[in-house]
Parts: structure tokens; C-alpha cells; sequence
């Protein structure tokens, strides 16, 4: 059985459009509070998901510390870390998370060769490092399937311990969340 295609793997259809839900005109006093901490925090700005995110300052928090955690306090390795962002940022066509990602993943390790076939939506080379190899068919079936296939579960269990699993399997639904409420909210680019 074949995974069905995504949807627009090679563009990032949003890109060029307005955003539609943007930080707020005027911010209330928790809303204030909320951009203040992530001023002050890792991530020194309000950027990506927090613009819409500040509507609701008690969601902001949470969905900040679930990224925090991942980002900041994993265990998977860098290269692995910033790989399974960007796969997600490409099968979901979202600019952000690309734009932000890539360089990282490349200052990490990932081989260029490999970054420009998941860009290109084509197959990876050959002599890939088999955790990314893997990483993609598990992200890519989630994502297309909403489940993996014992095939690849297996490949994966191969690879990585449960703790390990989980934080990759939990590391692609954060992503993939926030790239849905960019996509939604128009969010632009980092050079937007």
C-alpha cells in the first residue's frame, strides 16, 4: 500500500498571503505579560506560532513549555531533532517552521544532499543516516495515515528505545500543531 501524497509538498502556499491572525492591535495586561516572558525567555521574541497564539495567553504558555521541553530539554540528537521539524515543516507546507529549521538542521549535521531531496519532495540519498531515513517514513505516515504500519514500527524500534520513540512521535504532533495554526493564521516566514 502507498502512502498518499501531501497535499503540496513543494510550495508554501501561504507564503505570499496576509496574514489573517497576527499578534493583537492592542495587548491586555496578560497578553503583555505572555509576550514579555517570551521576550525574556529562550525564544526573545514573539515569532511563528506565539503571534496567534497571543490571543489566549494560558494556551501561549502551555504550547511554549511543550516546545521548550522538546527543543530544550530533549534527548534525541540535534541532527535528529531539527531533521524531524523540518520533515514536518515540508509535508505540511508550512514557510515558519522551514525557514527557521533548515539552517539549524544543516549547523547540526543533516547532509545538505539530504535537506535538498526533502525540499524537492524526492527520495533521499542513498547512504542517508538510517535514524533520518527512518524518521521520515514515520513522520510522513503519521502525518499522511495518522498512524505507522508495523513495518515501519519495527524499523523504528530498531532504532530507538520507547523513551526516544516518544519524544520523536511527540516532537511531530507539536510541529505538526503549530504548523496547522500558522497555516491557518497566515503566519509569515522568518523574513516576514
Amino acid at each position: 500500500m502507498s502512502i498518499p501524497a501531501p497535499l503540496s509538498v513543494h510550495t508554501f502556499s501561504e507564503a505570499n498571503l496576509p496574514e489573517r491572525i497576527g499578534v493583537p492591535s492592542v495587548l491586555d495586561p496578560a497578553q503583555q505579560e505572555a509576550a514579555d516572558e517570551l521576550v525574556n525567555g529562550p525564544r526573545g521574541g514573539v515569532y511563528g506560532p506565539f503571534r496567534p497564539l497571543l490571543h489566549r495567553p494560558p494556551l501561549l504558555r502551555a504550547v511554549a513549555k511543550v516546545g521548550e521541553t522538546l527543543r530544550y530539554e530533549g534527548t534525541l540528537d540535534a541532527a535528529l531533532r531539527e531533521w524531524v521539524i523540518c520533515v514536518v515543516a515540508r509535508e505540511l507546507g508550512n514557510v515558519f517552521e522551514w525557514q527557521m529549521h533548515r539552517p539549524l538542521a544543516a549547523k547540526a549535521g543533516v547532509p545538505e544532499r539530504a535537506l535538498a531531496a526533502l525540499e524537492a519532495g524526492t527520495s533521499l540519498p542513498p547512504d542517508m543516516r538510517n535514524d533520518l531515513a527512518v524518521a521520515r517514513l514515520v513522520i510522513e505516515e503519521m502525518l499522511r495515515r495518522h498512524r505507522i504500519t508495523d513495518a515501519t514500527y519495527d524499523s523504528a524500534k530498531a532504532i530507538w528505545e520507547p523513551p526516544a520513540l516518544v519524544e520523536l512521535l511527540t516532537l511531530t504532533g507539536y510541529f505538526a500543531m503549530v504548523s496547522w495554526l500558522m497555516n491557518v493564521a497566515r503566519t509569515p516566514g522568518n523574513t516576514g
